[in-house]
C-alpha cells in the first residue's frame, strides 16, 4: 500500500487527551491553527494575564495542525509504525534508523525488521492486533553486535560522531494498537477516511536504569559476601571435642537473595569433664549483625571461663548486648553438661527450646525460655534442667531451621521433633539429615545454625576407659589419710603408671587438705577417668573460691593450690548450684594409654 499522506488514530489516553484539547479550543473565528508542510502551529500572539492565563479573545493552540511525522521524528525514543497482519512498515523515526539502520516502508516486519524477531516482539505485536490492548516488555537487551551494524548503514559521505550515535543497551518496548489511515487515497463508501489496524512500537532507552540496578545488585552481593566471610570467620573453625560427648554443628547462610544474619554456635570445654554448649541468633542482617554476633560469641567464651551458672552468663551477656547496641537484640541458649549428673543445665534468652531424644526415640522439649532476648535489660534470668543420660541426644538450632512465612513457628518445631526422633548416625550426619528433612536448600531465605550433641552409651572395651569413684569425707584428722589411701587404691585399680599415680595421690591430698582447712561440711572427693584424662575434684559447703597466691618462705600454709597448679595439666574452681564450691584438677593421660 502506498501512502501519500497518512494519519494515526491513537486509542485510550491519547484520544481522550485530544478530545479534551478540542473541547477547550476557541471557536473557529478566533482560532488560528493552520497546517503547513511542516505541520507547525503558529504561536499565540495575544497577551496573557498576569496570572499566566490567555487573555480574553486570544487564540488557543490545538493539536489538529500537528504533523505526526514531525512529532515522532523528534522523539528520542525508538518509534516504528506497522500495519496489517504481517506488520508492514508504515514509518520508523530517526532514532530507530540511527540505531538499526534505514528501513523501507511497505515491507513486512519479519523481513525488514529482523531485530524485532530476535527480540521476540513479533508474537507480542500479534497479540496486540488481536486483543486491541497494549503490551509492554521490560529491559530487553539490544546487543552491540545486533542484526544491523549502525556503522555499516551510515549513509555514504557521512561519518557520525561516535559520542552522539545512539547507544546499544537496554530498552523497554511498548506495543500499542493504533488505526492507520490515508487522507488522499482510499476512502470508505460514506466518504470517511479508510483505516487499517496497526501497531505503534515505542522503545525507551532504560540502559542507565538497568546499569544502576545492576550496580546496586553488585554492591548488595559484595556486602553479602563480606557478611558471609565475616560470619564464617567468627564461627569456630573447629569444634572442641569433649571426652564424654560427641558434637557437630552446621551453619548455612541464606540464599543469594537473602541477607546474612547473625547466627552462631560454640562448644566450650569447662574442665572437670563439663562442657558448655551455646547457640544464638542476632536479630539483624548483614555485616553489622555478624559483627555483633562476633562480640557476643567472644564474650560467651570469656564468661564461660568463669564457670558461672548458665543464668549468670546470660545476665552478663544481656548487659553487654545493651552496651554494644541498644537497638540490637539477640536470642541465645547457654547449656552446661556434667557427665556425673546426666543432665543439661541451661538458660534461654528468648530462644527456641532445646530438643532431647531419649534412647527409646522419645523426643522432649526443654521448658520455655527462662528469660527475654538479650539486650532488653531489666530481667533476672533463671536456669532450668533437662535429662541427658547415656544414649541420649540433643539438638540446639536457630529459627531459620523451623520458621516459614506461611506457618506458625511451632509447627516447624513439631516437624523438627518428628525428624529428630527418626534421625540416626553421627552428629554430623544428623545435622545434615535434619536440614534436609526441614526442606532447607541453598536458596533458603534465612540463615540456619544447627548443633547436635550425643551422650553415647559406652559398652565393652570402650566402657573400661570411663570410670568414676567417690568418697564422702566426714572431716577430722583422719580425713586426709583416708583420702590418700582411697586415691592410691583407685588409681592402682585403674592401672595408671606409677608416676601418674603418685601425682594423682599428691593432688588429691592437697585438695582435701585445702577443703579441710578452709571449707565446711559436707565434703566429698570424686575421681573420674576418661580415655584422655584423669580428673580429681573435691567439693565442700563453703562458697569462697580459692586463689593461687605466692607463699613466703616462712609461711606454713598457702602452697596447696600452687602445688596442684604446678603438677596438673589444668585446675579450676566453681560454685555449685546448691551452695558451696568445687575445686578440681586434671592430668592428661600419656598417648596410647588405654588401660
Amino acid at each position: 500500500m502506498n501512502f501519500t499522506r497518512w494519519s494515526a488514530r491513537l486509542p485510550g489516553t491519547q484520544r481522550r487527551a485530544a478530545a479534551r484539547t478540542d473541547r477547550t479550543a476557541a471557536p473557529p473565528s478566533t482560532t488560528a491553527a493552520t497546517t503547513g508542510a511542516g505541520g507547525a502551529v503558529p504561536a499565540a500572539r495575544a497577551e496573557t494575564t498576569p496570572a499566566g492565563a490567555p487573555a480574553p479573545g486570544s487564540p488557543v493552540p490545538t493539536l489538529d495542525g500537528l504533523s505526526v511525522h514531525d512529532i515522532l521524528g523528534q522523539v528520542p525514543a525508538l518509534v516504528a509504525l506497522v500495519h496489517g497482519p504481517d506488520h508492514r512498515i508504515a514509518y520508523v523515526n530517526a532514532a530507530y534508523t540511527a540505531l538499526f539502520g534505514p528501513r523501507a516502508t511497505g515491507a513486512p516486519a519479519r523481513e525488514a525488521l529482523p531485530e524485532l524477531a530476535e527480540l521476540g516482539l513479533l508474537p507480542l505485536m500479534d497479540q496486540v492486533l488481536r486483543s486491541g490492548k497494549p503490551r509492554t516488555v521490560k529491559s530487553r537487551r539490544v546487543s552491540a553486535d545486533g542484526t544491523v551494524n549502525p556503522a555499516a548503514d551510515t549513509p555514504t559521505g557521512t561519518d557520525p560522531d561516535p559520542d552522539t550515535r545512539p547507544r546499544h543497551g537496554y530498552y523497554t518496548f511498548t506495543c500499542s494498537p493504533i488505526e492507520i489511515g490515508t487522507r488522499d487515497a482510499a476512502h470508505g463508501p460514506d466518504g470517511t477516511e479508510a483505516t487499517q489496524p496497526g501497531v505503534l512500537l515505542f522503545a525507551a532507552d532504560v540502559t542507565d536504569q538497568v546499569e544502576a540496578a545492576e550496580r546496586l545488585r553488585a554492591s548488595e552481593r559484595q556486602q553479602r559476601e563480606a557478611a558471609v566471610t565475616l560470619q564464617r570467620s567468627l564461627l569456630p573453625q573447629e569444634l572442641e571435642q569433649p571426652d564424654d560427648l560427641r558434637v557437630a554443628a552446621t551453619y548455612q547462610p541464606g540464599g543469594k537473595d537473602a541477607a546474612v544474619g547473625g547466627d552462631w554456635y560454640d562448644v566450650i570445654t569447662l574442665g572437670a569433664g563439663r562442657t558448655a554448649l551455646v547457640i544464638g541468633d542476632v536479630m539483624g542482617r548483614g555485616v553489622r549483625a555478624a559483627a555483633v554476633m562476633g562480640q557476643l560469641r567472644t564474650a560467651v567464651r570469656a564468661y564461660a571461663r568463669l564457670d558461672l551458672p548458665p543464668h549468670e552468663v546470660l545476665q552478663l551477656l544481656d548487659g553487654l548486648a545493651t552496651e554494644i547496641d541498644p537497638t540490637q537484640i539477640a536470642t541465645c541458649v547457654y547449656a552446661v553438661h556434667d557427665p556425673n549428673e546426666g543432665r543439661l543445665v541451661y538458660a534461654s534468652a528468648g530462644h527456641l527450646p532445646i530438643l532431647v531424644r531419649d534412647p527409646d526415640g522419645t523426643v522432649r522439649r526443654a521448658a520455655e525460655p527462662t528469660g527475654p532476648p538479650l539486650g532488653t535489660g531489666g530481667w533476672l534470668h533463671t536456669s532450668g534442667t533437662v535429662p541427658l543420660g547415656p544414649g541420649s541426644s540433643a539438638v540446639l538450632y536457630t529459627d531459620g531451621l523451623v520458621e516459614r512465612r506461611d506457618e506458625d513457628i511451632y509447627d516447624g518445631v513439631e516437624a523438627l521433633e518428628r525428624a529428630f526422633s527418626g534421625a540416626t548416625g553421627s552428629p554430623q550426619v544428623m545435622c545434615d539429615r535434619l536440614i534436609r528433612a526441614l526442606g532447607v536448600t541453598a536458596d533458603h531465605d534465612d540463615d540456619v545454625a544447627v548443633l547436635v550433641l550425643q551422650h553415647p552409651a559406652r559398652t565393652g572395651h570402650d566402657a573400661e576407659l570411663f570410670h568414676n569413684a567417690a568418697l564422702e569425707l566426714l572431716g577430722g584428722v583422719e580425713a586426709a589419710p583416708r583420702a590418700r589411701a582411697f586415691a592410691s587404691g583407685v588409681l592402682a585399680s585403674w592401672r595408671f603408671p606409677t608416676e601418674l599415680r603418685d601425682l594423682g595421690v599428691l593432688a588429691a591430698s592437697e585438695l582435701v587438705a585445702n577443703s579441710l582447712q578452709h571449707g565446711t561440711p559436707p565434703m566429698r572427693l570424686r575421681m573420674r577417668r576418661t580415655d584422655r584424662r584423669l580428673i580429681i575434684e573435691v567439693t565442700d559447703g563453703d562458697d569462697h573460691l580459692p586463689r593461687r597466691r605466692r607463699a613466703e618462705p616462712a609461711d606454713e600454709a598457702g602452697r596447696g593450690i600452687s602445688i596442684v597448679a604446678t603438677i596438673a595439666s589444668s585446675w579450676g574452681s566453681r560454685r555449685t548450684p546448691g551452695g558451696g564450691k568445687a575445686v578440681w584438677c586434671e592430668f592428661a593421660l600419656p598417648a596410647g594409654h588405654t588401660s
